[in-house]
């Protein structure tokens, strides 16, 4: 049985705050600040005409959109799998491998994302992967294949780059992610450890029969709102040039002028992918439940 969603008085006062902040700020912005909208000329840099395909293909803005997109589900896979990892070495019997965990942990959460990113930029981008030549290594692949890069991860020209920027999300969201599972497999109780030891099931056993299934419905959720912090998070690779959608936007803006009707788009955007995978997730989580 659902339950009837009760409206009090303190809800429609909050509304109609919100309401009326939302009229003044944009009366502030018309008025006060003599800004002159112009939403007419957004929609032709999310997409444009190509008279060569024939077709709409995407402008500046979608194209950062698909690149943040991108950078976002790769970095998502594989922070689950290095949090995953990391967790189990948090809960191993191995000291050495609780050592390991917990200093990479420690290590990546006490330290700045910018200061990650720039790390990874001058020394990974910049020095390893230059040093290996892996861009000319791509640009030396069969055109269908560096297509395939170019739509899976970025350009021959961005691939170091994106390369930095993709390690840099992963270990950062990796650490966070490895104490949620970390948590949520700690959560279960002893007695469930004790009961498939007793039925003879060796530890991997146990992890994947007994103890992984009950505890991936108590990490769903938090899980959920660190996927979710990816998306956010992608945006501070910007600073070192990836074309993702908020750096596209910085570019968008300085030569437009258009402040508002940019980042309003922009925000629009995230909010688009964000709420749509808080939904996903939300559904997922009862479906787990159910069953």
């Amino acid at each position: 049985m659902e339950k009837k969603i009760k409206v009090t008085l303190l809800d429609v006062i909050v509304i109609v705050l919100l309401i009326g902040a939302l009229v003044w700020l944009f009366y502030r912005i018309r008025v006060g600040l003599n800004y002159k909208w112009n939403w007419g000329v957004i929609p032709q840099y999310l997409f444009r005409y190509d008279a060569q395909k024939g077709y709409l293909v995407p402008n500046l803005l979608m194209q950062g959109f698909f690149t943040t997109l991108r950078l976002s589900l790769w970095a998502t896979i594989l922070a689950t799998l290095v949090g995953a990892a990391m967790a189990l070495f948090r809960v191993s019997g191995s000291l050495f491998k609780r050592m390991i965990g917990r200093t990479y942990v420690e290590l990546v959460r006490n330290m700045p994302p910018l200061v990650l990113v720039f790390i990874m930029y001058f020394f990974i981008s910049d020095q390893i992967l230059t040093f290996i030549g892996i861009e000319e290594f791509i640009r030396s692949l069969s055109p269908e294949m560096q297509t395939f890069l170019t739509h899976a991860f970025a350009s021959p020209s961005q691939f170091s780059v994106f390369t930095s920027a993709l390690l840099t999300l992963v270990l950062y969201e990796g650490a966070y992610i490895t104490e949620i599972i970390r948590a949520g497999i700690e959560s279960i109780d002893r007695g469930q450890w004790e009961a498939s030891s007793a039925l003879g099931l060796s530890w991997w056993q146990q992890m994947r029969h007994v103890i992984f299934p009950q505890s991936v419905v108590r990490i769903l959720p938090p899980l959920a709102g660190q996927l979710i912090s990816t998306i956010k998070d992608s945006a501070i690779v910007s600073v070192i040039s990836i074309q993702e959608l908020t750096f596209q936007g910085m570019e968008l803006m300085a030569a437009t002028y258009l402040t508002f009707e940019v980042w309003i788009t922009i925000t629009a955007l995230y909010f688009i992918v964000t709420f749509s995978l808080s939904l996903g997730v939300s559904k997922l989580e009862v479906a787990m439940q159910r069953y």
